[in-house]
């Protein structure tokens, strides 16, 4: 069997010459959850990204170290004020050997911007400047008006309401590939379903089994295809990750996230398989400020004692143990050029903090005879219910009682962005581009993603004025003092991540911080 691998070791120019493959090449990787969906312009998750970079081209991606490369983009030009720019496509086929044209962007970004598709990252053209993005969202404008077209089949041409320099860093994400019209308006909301999807990249959808798989199969008909050296990927969800990590350890994971705590003896036991990159994602718990939050948490002062008393050193270094980092603001430290203001309680001792916290709640009113009572919301994960309780007995320190509510993937979403039923919600944000506006805009009160429906004027102009500024750093830092100061989440911890990834598997993206990587690059070596 080993001499089928041959050809492809022969052809692939990612392979270092004289390796020996395994025979078989497939790729099997945990997720936490299963997904809502394989549409690019209804995901809203980092693992559907994963997913969906493997399935689908849009006009960048990423090296091994983050650096932008052309994809469906083979070159581009930009006009002097910055605010037009010109993509010029290579020459690519759907998998039903339809041609990829800039209809096909046109298309996809005019749909994930109209309001019928209902879309919660329908913000996300929005942040990129798109001309008249705000109006198609809002429903005052019609989606033909957003400023993207064809030229033709192979030129893109974008407008930009403002020019901002990192506008190309964001085309990297799942929300802005194309979709085949064709399909999605033959099938409907059914064109995802393995018998009718039709995609751009490397691999094609095989099946996919809810709660148990997703399978994709390599793409026959990517351009690239002779380069592809894995031929198989497997996506297995499971919630629970002690139960994940058995079956790495059973040989049926090629990929596990380490549970909280175990990383330090795993990487003793698997020193060749463990590994904790930098990962450009924040945790933080957030609080419900909006019509259907408590009264309590519309106090700032509530806020703050609630977030003072997390003890971040204790669930870093003593629950997670894996590389992770404490959070005092909502911007990931190794994110490109940001500098992390000077936060006051980030240089108190834990003692004091637990002091002011103390102090804080009494000013509210809280106490013996007026005791705050909260529900802590967080989706199915051994991980977070240890977090959740380790929270539950800080806030307990300071006369707070707290429950725990654990739901589902799907049905925690729909609490968290949907009805905005909850108190405190275990939330997290992943860089979707690497750069501070990723993070800070999700705080705005325009974005889909402030479940907490906080709002702030001054905020929410700082980081308007930060799309013109020639260099936003000073309104990044200022918006991060802001939330500081008025506290509409808790930062937690700075993610890493821990890791098992079988040593047979080759060209795993380490060096990129926001670990985005492709399976084209990758290949599975022979024991």
């Amino acid at each position: 069997m080993l001499g089928s691998a041959a050809p492809v070791l022969a052809q692939s120019s990612k392979v270092p010459e004289g390796t020996k493959l395994a025979a078989d090449q497939t790729f099997t990787y945990w997720l936490q959850d299963d997904l809502k969906t394989l549409d690019p312009d209804l995901s809203t998750s980092k693992d559907g990204n994963d997913v969906l970079q493997q399935m689908f081209e849009g006009l960048y991606q990423q090296d091994d170290h983050g650096n932008l490369v052309p994809a469906l983009a083979k070159s581009y030009e930009v006009s002097d004020d910055k605010k037009t720019y010109t993509f010029h496509l290579r020459d690519e086929k759907w998998s039903n050997g339809d041609p990829v044209t800039a209809q096909d962007f046109v298309y996809a970004w005019r749909r994930l911007a109209d309001p019928a598709t209902a879309s919660q990252y329908s913000w996300y053209i929005e942040l990129m400047q798109v001309k008249n993005a705000h109006d198609v969202i809002a429903g005052d404008k019609k989606p033909s008006e957003l400023g993207v077209k064809a030229l033709d089949d192979h030129t893109l041409q974008v407008t930009l309401d403002s020019a901002i320099p990192y506008f190309r860093q964001m085309l990297v994400l799942s929300s802005t590939f194309p979709v085949p019209q064709k399909v999605v308006e033959k099938y409907g909301s059914d064109w995802t379903k393995p018998e009718n999807m039709v995609v751009n990249g490397p691999y094609k959808l095989k099946s996919w089994k809810i709660g148990d798989s997703i399978e994709l199969v390599k793409n026959d008909a990517y351009y690239d295809a002779a380069n592809v050296t894995l031929t198989d990927l497997k996506f297995i969800p499971i919630q629970d990750n002690d139960q994940a990590l058995t079956r790495y350890e059973a040989g049926e994971l090629d990929f596990v996230q380490t549970p909280a705590g175990q990383y330090p003896r795993l990487k003793d036991e698997y020193p060749d398989a463990a590994h904790a990159p930098p990962r450009s994602c924040v945790y933080a718990y957030r609080f419900n400020v909006g019509p259907n939050g408590p009264e309590a948490l519309k106090d700032v002062k509530v806020r703050k004692a609630l977030s003072y008393a997390i003890n971040r050193d204790i669930i870093v270094d003593k629950i997670l143990k894996g590389g992770q980092k404490p959070a005092y603001t909502w911007t990931h430290w190794a994110t490109a050029n940001f500098k992390a203001p000077d936060v006051a309680y980030a240089d108190m001792t834990q003692q004091e903090r637990m002091d002011k916290a103390k102090e804080l709640l009494k000013e509210a009113g809280y106490g013996p005879d007026h005791p705050l009572n909260l529900r802590i919301m967080y989706n199915t994960s051994a991980d977070h219910k240890k977090i959740a309780i380790a929270v539950q007995q800080f806030w307990k320190q300071i006369g707070v009682k707290s429950t725990l509510e654990n739901y589902e993937w799907k049905v925690y979403l729909d609490k968290l962005n949907g009805q905005h039923d909850f108190d405190v919600a275990r939330t997290a944000w992943c860089a979707d581009y690497n750069e501070a506006s990723t993070y800070l805009d999700v705080n705005t009160s325009w974005s889909d993603q402030n479940s907490g429906q906080w709002s702030n004027s001054e905020y929410d102009k700082l980081m308007k004025d930060s799309k013109t500024a020639e260099d936003p750093q000073e309104d990044y830092t200022k918006a991060e003092k802001i939330l500081a100061e008025d506290m509409p989440l808790a930062p937690i911890y700075a993610y890493s991540l821990p890791m098992l990834l079988n040593p047979q598997i080759k060209g795993y993206p380490f060096d990129n911080v926001q670990l985005n990587w492709y399976a084209k690059n990758m290949y599975k070596v022979a024991k």
